[in-house]
């Protein structure tokens, strides 16, 4: 029958506080001070890290509509004018045979974006519960979502590298839709959402005390580990 896993203390239960702008780690300092190698305030957690989450989730949320239904390219040419939203543009590769890029486009500018909100609203919505539910699984979550939030941007870098080289006067020009401002503020929305999460908050769950733990010479309690 094996252990069961030793509990783990923070960071914070121990007295650290780690300066969020440069990293530094200060032992006993207060919570307000400021940093001895940058002069930045030190908190144990970030402030108002779930209210400020919330809210750009709720603007991302309220922008991701209009992001998708209007259009980010609009196509002028000799044979008329043709509005592109970020879905059209997938069907029309998808149907030309491009179906690399079409599913490129799809996953970095649709799915992507829709993964990260609903993410990142499932992580802060456990973090505020103090829930201890598979916290080890959403701290990688939360890894992955640092690792692909670069590649949001990939509709609007296009859209502004053709907006910039087609550009011949009564044959073809490409300018950029009312679409791809909402796409943008999508993604700048997200990633501050990201920014303003503190995933140490994960690991400040409800601590439920284990049997046959019994304090040990230096305050801690034998088995525990620290992080």
């Amino acid at each position: 029958m094996s252990e069961p896993t030793p509990p783990t203390r923070t960071g914070a239960q121990l007295g650290l506080m780690s300066c969020h702008h440069c990293g530094t780690v200060w032992e006993g300092a207060e919570e307000g001070a400021r940093c001895g190698r940058c002069a930045t305030r030190l908190h144990t957690r970030k402030p108002d890290s779930f209210k400020r989450t919330w809210a750009y989730l709720i603007a991302a949320a309220i922008l991701y509509l209009p992001a998708n239904m209007l259009p980010v390219m609009i196509t002028k040419s000799l044979f008329g004018t043709q509005q592109d939203t970020i879905l059209s543009g997938v069907i029309y590769f998808w149907v030309s045979g491009a179906y690399g890029l079409a599913a490129l486009i799809f996953i970095a500018s649709f799915l992507v974006p829709l993964f990260k909100l609903t993410a990142l609203t499932l992580l802060n919505f456990l973090a505020q519960r103090g829930s201890d539910w598979r916290q080890l699984e959403r701290a990688k979550l939360y890894r992955i979502l640092e690792v692909i939030g670069r590649w949001s941007m990939l509709d609007v870098f296009v859209v502004a590298l053709l907006a910039g080289l087609v550009r011949i006067h009564g044959f073809a020009e490409i300018t950029a839709g009312v679409g791809i401002a909402a796409f943008g503020a999508v993604v700048v929305l997200t990633m501050l959402a990201s920014l303003s999460f503190d995933p140490r908050k994960t690991w400040d769950a409800r601590t439920v005390a284990k049997r046959g733990r019994q304090p040990d010479g230096d305050g801690m309690k034998r088995g525990e580990r620290v992080i």
